[in-house]
């Protein structure tokens, strides 16, 4: 939730991967730290803690590929335990090029070491966008987030997010955008709640007030869960987003994703798998929907180097595009 954008459960997937927006920052959503472990695990007798309400499609979305267009090369450094940098260089005929510099500074309390949470995360890029990013983790069940963002010289988002995690439920607060001079503001509420071992049910309530409008929009969000799938449904007035992952074997992952918006009057259906083939350092992620895109991407790992291949091609076949991508990452 790295956006007021995000702040709702509006379908990600309608304007991807043929959109002329930027890339989102890798850090652009909950760290995956963030996640409790898969619920099927706990066998203590207790309910389990059902986790962040933004990850409750990770499973499905992490199948499908990655959109990348153009040329890339992203150098990581490690200078120390606790300081990592990274250096992005994108080239693209589609939309502009640019070069983008990011920086995590890792935290050191005893919550979060083990995990390699990140404390304080910042990227530029050259077009002078900035994106500032904390993570900190209060107590051992409270965490806080804050969020700025700036586009050029303006600022674009600026939020605050508390979160609270009981032994089976998850509580979190976010102010997005408070303005005192045009009396606006975004307030973001979401609740999970474990009511099985393989059962999570909760809701997200979205209220905005301006000086010329005012509303809310109820989210109802419910997860089932087994050793190899995942079934999740959210649905509200602004419209459902159903997904499913099955996980066939080690090598194979499979997942379907259906979206609607009542804003658009668009509904998509995408279906998404990966596979690995350890032997060959590769993973392969491919997808298919509903508006004829099709698209893959494969990563190869460069051993002994440290460094990864990455090759990719999406074609749309009603709009008649094509997009194809070759990236290096390095580090």
């Amino acid at each position: 939730m790295g956006s007021v954008l995000a702040l709702s459960s509006s379908p990600g997937h309608q304007n991807w991967p043929f959109s002329t927006d930027p890339p989102p920052s890798r850090w652009d959503a909950h760290p995956a730290h963030w996640d409790s472990p898969p619920r099927w695990e706990r066998r203590d007798g207790r309910l389990p803690n059902p986790g962040s309400f933004h990850s409750l499609h990770r499973s499905c979305k992490d199948v499908f590929p990655q959109q990348i267009e153009g040329v890339k090369m992203i150098l990581n450094k490690t200078l120390s335990s606790f300081f990592k940098v990274s250096h992005t260089l994108h080239l693209s005929a589609v939309s502009p090029s640019y070069y983008r510099f990011h920086v995590e500074h890792l935290q050191s309390d005893d919550y979060s070491k083990d995990k390699d949470a990140p404390a304080l995360i910042g990227e530029m890029d050259s077009s002078g966008s900035l994106n500032a990013h904390a993570l900190l983790h209060l107590t051992e069940r409270v965490r806080a987030r804050t969020v700025f963002q700036t586009q050029q010289s303006q600022f674009v988002t600026w939020q605050f997010e508390t979160e609270y995690r009981g032994n089976d439920f998850t509580a979190a607060v976010t102010v997005a955008n408070p303005d005192i001079l045009r009396e606006s503001v975004i307030l973001v509420a979401h609740f999970l709640q474990s009511v099985s071992s393989g059962l999570v049910l909760g809701g997200e309530l979205v209220y905005h007030r301006g000086r010329a409008e005012e509303g809310g929009i109820l989210t109802l969000a419910g997860q089932y869960s087994r050793p190899n799938w995942v079934a999740t449904l959210n649905a509200g007035k602004g419209g459902a987003h159903a997904s499913y992952y099955h996980r066939a074997n080690k090598q194979i992952q499979v997942g379907v994703e259906f979206e609607a918006s009542t804003r658009t009057q668009e509904t998509t259906t995408s279906f998404g798998y990966q596979m690995e083939l350890p032997e060959a350092n590769m993973v392969f992620r491919g997808m298919i929907n509903s508006r004829c895109i099709i698209g893959g991407v494969l990563e190869k790992r460069l051993t002994p180097l440290p460094a990864t291949l990455i090759m990719g091609a999406f074609v749309n076949h009603k709009g008649d595009k094509l997009q194809v991508g070759l990236g290096i990452n390095v580090g």
